[in-house]
């Protein structure tokens, strides 16, 4: 059951049930109870001065319109102001942020912690100097590579390479997957000098025709690579030219789960045996399907979810026909759904080939299998390949996520947004639906595209800044620190927009 939700004014209180009570003193330690305490010290709630956007985000908007689009601004931030789980914009509105930068804020806005190590005189030279990491690595460089991305490495999983971004992590990855492909083809044997020429033409032998098995409803970046397993909005892809690559259907599963056990089970085999028939279809047409790209959950495309059951048919088929999987956790990563990788909750029988990362992460690259690691120099390289400063801030993160036990939290607090979720879908039938969640990773679709925007609209203006996602899904990503109590927060404001627009 919920908590009773009671607001005094524009103060929100949460007054808890007595069993929601007895169930987190029972599913907290010392330890996550501190945890749960992360708040910003210098706002405790919601505080709406103007209509967001206000007149100076809409002015800042108007003089940069004059050089750029600007029809994605939202408002303009004063990130100086803003404060842990609350973001503050240019006119001064304070908002709860269940959306922080699009999933990509691990900790808030200025922890404390990551404000130390830009002090720290130690890192001085990892933040002035950008190297070309490919070439010029710093000599603290492996170390500082251990104490982040090597330190919550997946398991099974012991290599890692950086790269500028998520878009740039899958399109490496491909590439990895790609050069891994042929050497297999070739027996070990080197690259004939025909295949080093041929390839610099675009034609084959050196280069191949391959593809890459992505699924309905993907995001996977906006670079060419990345965007041919992309399909989830128009506006990604149109005017482009991206190659024929096979698109499987990702499972639409239907909800409440355990009332639709034997057609969820039935929709995701058909999707699997989909899977076959593109590998079998795509091989005989000459361009064999050299890797599979999936999110654990479909985040641009609607927050889909899919079973361990699912992942585990996919990773069996891969295993059968020679296919490499990567596994797309750019946004799913970094603790967000309970486990630090969301690929953890499907028991996989062996670590997949490839795992990119990102957002959360700090830093864009991907952890993959010694079948992956490049044998040339310059095979997975540009200028930078990365940016030693983020490993800096990505160090201290690991460290607050381990001490202060986010992972953890993140699944408590999930549970208490998801339980929110299914009552307020309860209460309002005919505008909520298909409530579901991993973690933070919560999601529940409204009924119309025009209501959820409206309703997004709603909530800015009532002091929750919030995302969406796929046709119309309302999404959250708030960060690791946010708190039982600023979860009840965000449903209290919820549940008061949901009673305007029933």
């Amino acid at each position: 059951m919920m908590a009773l939700i009671v607001c005094v004014g524009r103060s929100i209180y949460v007054k808890r049930s007595e069993l929601l009570l007895v169930k987190l003193t029972t599913v907290l330690s010392e330890a996550q109870r501190q945890a749960q305490t992360i708040t910003s010290n210098q706002y405790e709630t919601p505080k709406v001065v103007t209509h967001v956007p206000g007149p100076k985000s809409r002015a800042l908007a108007e003089r940069l319109g004059q050089y750029q689009n600007v029809d994605a601004v939202h408002f303009f931030v004063d990130y100086e102001k803003s404060e842990g789980n609350f973001v503050v914009d240019v006119d001064g509105n304070v908002l709860l942020d269940m959306f922080m930068q699009i999933a990509s804020l691990p900790l808030g806005y200025n922890p404390p912690k990551l404000i130390d190590a830009m002090k720290d005189r130690k890192n001085l030279a990892s933040f002035i100097n950008r190297p070309a990491l490919g070439s010029y690595p710093a000599v603290d460089f492996v170390e500082r590579l251990e104490r982040s991305l090597l330190a919550v490495a997946p398991p099974g999983l012991k290599h890692a390479q950086t790269a500028g971004c998520g878009t740039c992590a899958n399109e490496n990855g491909q590439k990895a997957i790609y050069m891994a492909y042929q050497r297999r083809l070739r027996g070990g044997r080197q690259p004939s000098e025909e295949e080093k020429m041929t390839s610099v033409m675009n034609r084959p032998p050196g280069s191949p025709k391959l593809s890459f098995l992505s699924f309905t409803n993907a995001f996977h970046g906006r670079c060419m690579g990345a965007l041919a397993m992309s399909h989830a909005k128009w506006f990604h892809k149109l005017d482009f030219p991206v190659p024929d690559w096979p698109i499987a259907t990702f499972p639409r599963l239907k909800y409440p789960l355990n009332e639709f056990k034997g057609e969820n089970e039935r929709e995701e085999n058909r999707c699997l045996a989909e899977v076959r028939d593109l590998i079998v279809k795509y091989g005989r047409r000459g361009e064999p399907v050299a890797g599979i790209c999936v999110e654990p959950i479909q985040s641009e495309g609607g927050d889909n979810h899919a079973s361990p059951a699912f992942f585990q048919g996919l990773q069996a088929i891969c295993r059968e026909t020679g296919v490499y999987l990567m596994i797309d956790e750019v946004q799913t990563g970094c603790g967000a759904t309970g486990k630090f990788w969301a690929h953890e909750h499907f028991s996989l029988q062996q670590p997949p080939d490839a795992v990119t990362f990102s957002k959360k992460m700090l830093t864009g690259g991907f952890y993959f299998t010694d079948a992956l690691m490049p044998r040339e120099a310059y095979r997975i390289y540009n200028t930078w390949i990365g940016d030693p400063s983020k490993l800096v801030l990505l160090e201290h993160v690991v460290q607050e996520i381990k001490q202060k036990k986010l992972v953890a939290n993140a699944a408590l607090v999930g549970q208490v947004l998801l339980n929110g979720f299914l009552e307020l879908q309860s209460l309002y039938p005919g505008v909520l639906q298909n409530a579901r969640g991993l973690g933070l990773l919560c999601a529940v679709d409204i009924s119309t595209p025009a209501k959820r925007d409206n309703i997004i609209h709603r909530l800015r203006n009532k002091g929750v800044n919030i995302g969406g996602c796929g046709l119309s899904t309302l999404r959250l990503r708030p960060c690791l620190t946010i708190s039982t109590s600023q979860a009840f927060m965000f449903l209290n404001i919820l549940d008061s927009v949901l009673a305007e627009v029933r």
